[in-house]
């Protein structure tokens, strides 16, 4: 099982997001993690390589399991350690060597071009509280299929909260 570090680093209302080229959905900038590395020196290493900067107190707010499916057959799966920052030190590279960085409206997190379980992601790291502790279940394709979360996502108004 592969075990991947990001973080979601928010100054004020705004947050930096990380552009994949393969896609052109955007992600908390963070990546695998090395033998031996802890799971924040993984997150303070991966974010200062893609970005040119250094987190200050990065908190865990989610760990999650992404499971990909191929009929009922797992391909492959990983654990994904979730960061929430709001301190950094440093300049930002002019450009990631992994897509495009932009500060991007708090608001609008959740509302861009993502894998669908990254949208629950978001809203529990902009508007939860405490730990969450997941699982996601896509096709080969990125199509979300099923989802497990604790705490139960949070919903924006409107939306029809599902029993999972």
């Amino acid at each position: 099982m592969q075990r991947i570090t990001n973080c979601l680093l928010r100054d004020r209302e705004q947050c930096l997001l990380l552009q994949k080229p393969s896609r052109g959905w955007w992600v908390a900038p963070g990546g695998k993690m090395e033998s031996g590395e802890s799971i924040k020196e993984a997150v303070v290493r991966e974010f200062c390589e893609e970005t040119g900067l250094m987190l200050v107190k990065p908190m865990l707010r989610a760990i999650t399991t992404t499971v990909m499916m191929d009929h009922d057959e797992v391909v492959s799966e990983w654990m994904m350690f979730t960061f929430l920052a709001t301190q950094y030190k440093g300049k930002m590279i002019q450009q990631s060597p992994e897509g495009n960085l932009e500060w991007v409206s708090a608001d609008k997190c959740g509302h861009l071009s993502m894998a669908n379980g990254d949208q629950y992601l978001f809203a529990h790291l902009l508007k939860g509280e405490g730990l969450m502790y997941g699982t996601f279940y896509y096709t080969r394709d990125y199509e979300l299929i099923d989802f497990r979360l604790d705490p139960k996502p949070m919903m924006e108004e409107g939306e029809a909260n599902e029993s999972r």
